[in-house]
């Protein structure tokens, strides 16, 4: 039942991030990585910039395209930033 509980209480945290609008600069599948020029991320501190981040789950790489706006939720862990989830974003 705790374990069931600790994947609850990650859910709810993920549920509780603030979303940052982006547009996709470069795609590293075999890396796992993606490169945004981003706006401000609000939960990270951090003002619009580019920089490149490692994706906690890399098969959402799969849908992206280079150029495309997208929405996207990060957290920094470990000393790296990481996209937990992105999504495109309507015209």
């Amino acid at each position: 039942m705790a374990q069931r509980d600790g994947l609850q209480r990650v859910s709810d945290d993920a549920a509780a991030l603030p979303w940052a609008t982006a547009e996709v600069r470069r795609i590293d599948k075999a890396a796992g990585k993606v490169a945004l020029k981003h706006g401000e991320i609000k939960n990270l501190d951090m003002p619009p910039m580019s920089m490149v981040f490692q994706m906690k789950e890399p098969t959402q790489l799969d849908t992206l395209q280079v150029g495309q706006k997208v929405r996207f939720q990060a957290v920094q862990d470990k000393g790296a930033y990481w996209v937990v989830k992105i999504e495109p974003t309507a015209l």
